[in-house]
């Protein structure tokens, strides 16, 4: 955590302060009685549904805010779902073993229904990120409030037994777009959740030596692909960047941020895609006109912030606290600097206006301001 003396003044650091504590308090009361997070209550396509990826960003949030009862039942309403979900798993696992894995359709979607069911609604189903991303935090949050692993070691036995087997699949990114490429951040999802388990010590020598095994090829095949011009790039093969390429430096801290990639890439994402501290998610980004999301704005400040840069790191907490409404909630995305003015009717006819509240922007918004100083993680 950094102290921000200096940086804010005593007024402003209230505010900020305020906000964050408010986002706490509105994480917890919507949190589902099953422990899922909704991805927003409200916005029609989100409605109902919790994904794995968003969801355990949540939870690391409300784990460093010191919410760990609310983290731990998140989690508890994964494993309740990796479990149920054992025989899959297997089959997809053995099957991939066996050379003749399972088609996309028969992969673990990414999102539930809150109760932990398949969801009705078509959509675009097969990542892989949110199951590292779920190793990631559960583990942190163990590691943060001295919690044994044990209690979710089943589903994290069959979560690693199914990324072993499938993590360089080509599949769907964050966004749910381009499912025939092999995306750097979802690879380094895979790797951060991968490596953080094993460094947890609880898994057997059997899959001790797959997982570091998989981890260890997945952040080659980023060394060797994953960069282009001396910076990360969105997927395999690509020149463009993304702005989740950020969380591979932190909070995963996979790659240092005071590297020469690291730099390299903060610096790509600052110059491409923020707009006076409004980060969009790439520049060829249609959905809602291409807007800037406050969440990422959170994810760049998370880097400058690893990278030693306290004082772009403040300004990117200031610039996503200015997007909270008059009742505090926060968006998706916000229709300032548009990259495609054009498609932003489309969308509003078919899903309604963006999401708001977005349980994932007050969660990122959370951790900025904790790293910061700002507001103060408690353990319960």
């Amino acid at each position: 955590m950094t102290e921000t003396i200096g940086l804010v003044g005593e007024a402003e650091r209230a505010q900020l302060r305020a906000l964050a504590k408010a986002s706490v308090l509105l994480i917890a009361d919507l949190q589902d009685e099953s422990g899922a997070y909704p991805a927003s209550p409200t916005f029609s396509a989100y409605r109902g549904y919790s994904w794995f990826r968003d969801g355990s960003f949540i939870a690391d949030g409300m784990s460093a805010a010191g919410a760990a009862d609310s983290a731990s039942r998140f989690f508890d309403w994964c494993g309740g779902i990796l479990v149920s979900r054992r025989e899959q798993i297997t089959h997809i696992a053995q099957r991939a073993s066996d050379g003749s894995p399972v088609p996309d359709s028969d992969m673990l979607p990414t999102r539930f229904t809150l109760a932990g069911g398949d969801g009705q609604d078509e959509w675009w189903d097969f990542q892989l990120d949110g199951y590292g991303t779920w190793l990631w935090a559960v583990a942190e949050h163990a590691s943060r409030h001295d919690i044994d692993l044990e209690r979710w070691l089943a589903p994290i036995e069959l979560t690693v037994d199914y990324l072993t087997s499938s993590w360089s699949r080509p599949c769907f990114d964050w966004w749910e777009e381009n499912p025939s490429q092999v995306h750097v951040s979802t690879l380094g999802c895979i790797a951060a959740g991968l490596e953080a388990i094993v460094d947890a010590g609880v898994l057997d020598s059997v899959r001790t030596a797959s997982a570091s095994a998989a981890a260890a090829d997945a952040r080659q095949l980023i060394l060797e692909r994953g960069q282009s011009s001396g910076h990360l790039v969105k997927w395999l093969g690509a020149s463009t960047v993304d702005a989740s390429l950020m969380a591979l430096l932190a909070p995963f801290d996979l790659v240092d941020a005071t590297s020469p990639v690291g730099r390299a890439t903060i610096t790509a994402v600052d110059e491409q895609l923020n707009a006076d501290g409004g980060v969009h998610r790439y520049l060829a980004d249609t959905f809602y006109g291409g807007g800037q999301w406050p969440l990422l704005s959170c994810f760049l400040g998370l880097a400058f912030l690893a990278s030693g840069d306290q004082e772009r790191a403040t300004d990117q907490l200031r610039w996503a606290a200015a997007t909270a409404d008059e009742s505090g909630g926060m968006p998706e995305q916000v229709p300032l600097h548009l990259l495609d003015h054009t498609m932003t009717a489309e969308w509003v006819e078919r899903w309604g206006t963006v999401a708001n509240p977005l349980l994932w922007t007050h969660a990122m918004y959370v951790r900025l301001a904790v790293e910061l100083g700002i507001v103060a993680g408690e353990t319960e």
